[in-house]
């Protein structure tokens, strides 16, 4: 996929990552079924072969919200098939990190889609929101309870219930992102961070991201076990040893 244009987005592979831009400026990069077609295509390809995933908009927006037309014609039947629930749990379950590099708004579904991910970078014009209920819906991709694990409950209902937006410097505050950068930085901060991502030894990370999301009853049979295996690789004899030896481990 690398490098090709699609109806809804464009994947390029920097250093250390996949890119993912989603593109349909026209539409605010709203997330239509084709678009969501694409991403579990970029889903299917990291888990075969993990890689961190940088996610950005286009035109000044990351994605406001899902396609409100396709939306207004969905019944039961596809509500229960969870089309953006599922998509985003699958984001948020890749082996490796995915980073949302947040410019302008990102609501809705595009808010979820950035609260799936690891890490949120924004821009100073970057706003969250959730307006599903004044929409007669709920934020049911996730929003409902990720926003609470990030954000704190009351946040959280502040937003989901009587929609309040936060600006770059509330979701800085409120710890929903990490950093706050120019627009012309971005996607150069969100590189950046995939490339101290990198310096871990792959392996590690994996496990590490997996373990995080493991409920609490898993621990700590389900740490020993990642970490038995984990002593047992070259790399930690390899990273070990040089770290002993002070020098440089090299990174691919």
């Amino acid at each position: 996929m690398t490098g090709i244009m699609t109806q809804a987005i464009t994947v390029t592979e920097p250093k250390h990552c996949l890119h993912v831009q989603l593109s349909r400026p026209e539409k605010k990069n709203a997330i239509d079924a084709a678009m969501a077609a694409q991403l579990h295509e970029v889903c299917e390809q990291l888990e075969a072969t993990p890689r961190t995933l940088v996610i950005s908009g286009s035109g000044g927006v990351f994605a406001a919200g899902a396609n409100l037309a396709e939306m207004r014609e969905r019944r039961s039947q596809q509500a229960l098939a969870g089309i953006n629930s599922f998509l985003f749990r699958r984001i948020s379950q890749l082996p490796m990190p995915v980073i949302a590099a947040v410019d302008g708004w990102a609501l809705g579904g595009g808010a979820e889609l950035a609260y799936a991910a690891d890490f949120r970078i924004a821009t100073v014009n970057a706003r969250f929101g959730n307006p599903e209920v004044g929409l007669g819906i709920a934020a049911a991709a996730g929003g409902s309870w990720r926003l609470a694990e990030l954000v704190g409950e009351p946040m959280a209902k502040h937003i989901l219930l009587a929609g309040r937006i936060l600006d770059a410097q509330d979701a800085l505050s409120s710890g929903l992102v990490t950093e706050v950068v120019a627009p012309e930085s971005l996607l150069d901060s969100a590189f950046a961070l995939a490339g101290q991502i990198a310096k871990g030894a792959p392996a590690a990370v994996r496990l590490t991201k997996a373990l995080m999301a493991m409920p609490e009853s898993a621990h700590p049979v389900a740490d020993n076990i990642a970490q038995a295996l984990l002593f047992e690789s070259d790399e930690k004899f390899e990273r070990m040893t040089a770290f002993l030896e002070k020098r440089n481990v090299r990174t691919s």
